[in-house]
């Protein structure tokens, strides 16, 4: 593939990854605090409610760290070429997600100190919250360097086809799509930003057309094409 076509995430993109990065640290962290001073002070059958109590908290905060995680990653994917390296990247909000309860439940059931009916409680609740939370956290369509090359490619062909310039498309601050024309319904008025389908994706993540943009081009299209015709029919 050209170098011209490979993706590099824009330097405000790298910026955004780092934030939501940092969230995602620190969101794992006070998860892991908590889940030590529930082990410390929780588990027992006096405190069985605060325990719940706690663990839905600390699912809440592994939940959102593990978004946080996989945002960051969309805007600044690894690449393919290290396997080890893409699989942690993408995959630390699975592991991290389990290892905010994993101590927890081992804790609930090899305690001595609780009840079977607390234990089988608190341990359910520990247990379907750690597979909650390593589900959500984990990245199942997970992006890196060569898959975004790779879309940014056919994205640039598919718009082609229809007649957008690639290198000549708009997307807002807010917005989630690309736009072939500046005066789409969905962003007109609004500051704009303007580059190639590459730049959309580098700088914001974008990788979708805008399915009125694309309908009114597609329409465009055709109405010059059989222009065309008509004007080849006159001339002959």
């Amino acid at each position: 593939m050209p170098e011209t076509r490979t993706f590099v995430a824009s330097p405000e993109a790298k910026a955004t990854a780092r934030k939501f990065r940092t969230y995602a640290i620190i969101g794992w962290v006070v998860a892991m605090i908590g889940q030590v001073l529930a082990i410390m002070k929780l588990i027992s059958d006096e405190t069985l409610i605060a325990l719940i109590v706690a663990i839905v908290a600390i699912l809440a905060i592994a939940f959102f760290s593990g978004r946080f995680w996989k945002k960051s990653n969309k805007l600044d994917p690894t690449s393919e070429k290290n396997q080890l390296r893409f699989f942690l990247q993408n995959q630390l909000g699975a592991i991290m997600g389990v290892m905010c309860f994993l101590p927890m439940v081992i804790s609930i059931f090899t305690s001595n100190n609780i009840s079977g009916k607390t234990k089988a409680i608190a341990g359910t609740a520990a247990s379907v919250a750690m597979t909650a939370a390593g589900i959500s956290g984990a990245e199942f369509d997970a992006a890196s360097i060569e898959k975004y090359s790779k879309e940014i490619e056919e994205q640039n062909k598919a718009a082609s086809s229809v007649g957008i310039n690639a290198n000549n498309v708009f997307w807002s601050k807010a917005g989630n799509k690309y736009h072939a024309y500046n005066d789409c319904q969905y962003i007109k008025g609004k500051a704009l930003s303007n580059g190639s389908i590459k730049e959309s994706w580098e700088q914001k993540g974008i990788s979708e057309l805008c399915k009125v943009c694309r309908k009114r081009s597609a329409k465009a299209s055709k109405v010059k094409a059989k222009a065309g015709e008509m004007l080849e029919e006159a001339v002959n």
